[in-house]
């Protein structure tokens, strides 16, 4: 039997300090783990069941093609197995909508404890997975943990009695019930700490779940099973399926299906809120989109800024995991009065950082994603250039053994530009002068996203325009645009950068969760 656990009020998890000789060490353990390992073969995983398929795919590391990180069934082959998914799930879903959400958010507290033992070896999984560098693993795991915390705190705040308006001679009760089951298609870029905490806040809240990880980044997400079966979550209620765009496709036009949760590109979100919107026969549900899609971040720079703590922020928004998050610093607007200052600084910065493997500790950009990716970027590089653009740092790219490409900033980029307008998710940045603070606004929102965005002024007047005006989900004053916090900083964005879901906050369960209201007289 389970008991339940006191409770510290929630605290992020703290990142690693890797300047410590002894942190450094037991990272360095932590690969040499990991790279014995690589190259096994990982099953699909439906109600507890493991499926091995005849056809099977390969997840290699980017910054070393030659290096196999994990082999896997390709789904998308047998196109019964999305159908014996959501079989099993509906019927797991009879007992787990049940189950008291103290024990639900109990598991989260166990598979946080076991991320934490394991911490550098899940950070090592995705240096060669997905080519992190340390901190940006070291920060994938720890986001991961807080979602544990966070939505297991979050399950119970939400289960206990709620509010309503007394009434004379009725008892009246007003409760949130889960949805049923859901598909959790979760991206390759935070592909630990995104991943599970859409599935998990699914699961807290009383849901069964088909996941589908990204055929970039699976290996990570059968490690995440892996933990999700050692700590004894019943069989059903989280399916594993590994595959691609077909299998994704079945599981969200499932009839059976609730609920799609859903983080990547806008081209990919939109379609499945299309395929969503059609009821199909037997479906009797409107079905619930939550999708967290791509932005063209900006930050703002006016003409009295701490030039010094601008350029830092900058660099480490732009390039940090090669600029392949949805919240990646890829538009510098600064006043033309500074323009020239500040780009000799993020210059000079830019130049300074160190393009290598993943694997070594002081690398600061590693590879991209696939070869896809390298050959979007370089193409968006040229097209920079064609439209009028001045590369002022990087430009190029070695694709021989891994995707590489160095830091790159454009200079001179009008406003309506490609690579202005445009989501590129690499290590590009352009730069567009502004004639003054209202016009650098105006530019800023002159996209159809409205992801985060930055400001740095001195100017508290200014920095209150900025939070009227500039329409973001997550807005950062005098600080950069990545790095959003489970529980300080809850994280989605407006117009085409998704739902607002605010992943990490105080809302973001009510998403798989529905009201009731029951009324008794008394």
């Amino acid at each position: 039997m389970q008991t339940q656990r006191i409770l510290d009020e929630f605290k992020n998890e703290p990142f690693t300090d890797f300047s410590k000789p002894e942190n450094a060490e037991a990272m360095r353990a932590a690969l040499d783990k990991v790279r014995s390992e690589l190259g096994r073969e990982y099953p699909i995983v439906i109600g507890g069941e493991k499926i091995s398929l005849t056809a099977k795919f390969e997840s290699r590391n980017p910054a070393d093609r030659s290096q196999v990180i994990g082999v896997f069934s390709e789904g998308d082959a047998d196109t019964s197995l999305v159908e014996k998914a959501v079989a099993t799930a509906t019927e797991t879903f009879k007992t787990w909508r049940n189950v008291d959400p103290a024990v639900r958010a109990d598991y989260l507290f166990r598979i946080a404890d076991i991320m934490r033992q394991r911490k550098h070896e899940l950070s090592a999984w995705m240096v060669f997975e997905v080519s992190k560098t340390w901190a940006e693993a070291d920060g994938d795991t720890a986001e991961a943990i807080d979602f544990c915390e966070f939505y297991g705190r979050e399950m119970l705040r939400w289960s206990s009695e709620q509010p309503v308006t007394p009434y004379p001679g009725e008892k009246n009760i007003f409760e949130y019930i889960p949805l049923g089951v859901g598909a959790v298609i979760p991206p390759w870029n935070f592909p630990l700490a995104i991943m599970a905490g859409m599935t998990l806040a699914a699961v807290v809240t009383g849901n069964t779940v088909i996941l589908k990880p990204s055929s970039d980044s699976p290996t990570i997400a059968a490690k995440f099973m892996e933990i999700v079966e050692e700590v004894g979550l019943p069989a059903g209620v989280v399916n594993f399926i590994s595959g691609s765009a077909a299998t994704g496709e079945a599981m969200v036009t499932h009839p059976k299906t609730r609920f799609i949760s859903f983080t990547g590109s806008k081209g990919v979100g939109l379609h499945i809120n299309e395929q969503a919107a059609k009821a199909r026969p037997g479906q009797i549900w409107i079905k619930r989109v939550v999708a967290e899609m791509g932005g063209k971040d900006a930050i703002v720079v006016a003409d009295d800024a701490d030039i010094d703590s601008a350029a830092t922020g900058i660099v480490q928004a732009a390039f940090g995991f090669q600029g392949q998050k949805c919240s990646a610093c890829s538009r510098l607007i600064v006043d033309e009065k500074v323009h020239d200052e500040l780009i000799d600084k993020v210059v000079a910065l830019t130049r300074a950082l160190k393009v290598g493997q993943p694997t070594e500790g002081d690398t600061n950009v590693a590879a991209v994603i696939n070869k896809r990716s390298f050959d979007t970027t370089i193409g968006y590089i040229r097209k920079g250039v064609e439209e009028g653009g001045v590369v002022v740092a990087g430009g190029s790219g070695d694709d021989s053994t891994g995707f590489f490409i160095e830091p790159t900033i454009i200079d001179n980029v009008e406003p309506g530009a490609t690579i202005e307008q445009e989501e590129i998710f690499a290590p590009v940045l352009a730069v567009i002068k502004a004639r003054d603070y209202d016009h650098a606004l105006e530019i800023a929102n002159g996209t159809e996203f409205g992801l985060t965005g930055a400001v740095y002024s001195r100017s508290q007047e200014r920095l209150d325009q900025a939070r009227r005006d500039f329409h973001v989900g997550n807005l950062y004053l005098n600080r950069k645009c990545t790095g959003a916090l489970v529980g300080v900083h809850p994280f989605g964005g407006f117009n085409m950068s998704g739902t607002d879901s605010k992943a990490g906050g105080r809302e973001y369960l009510l998403q798989f969760m529905q009201g009731k209201s029951t009324a008794q007289k008394v």
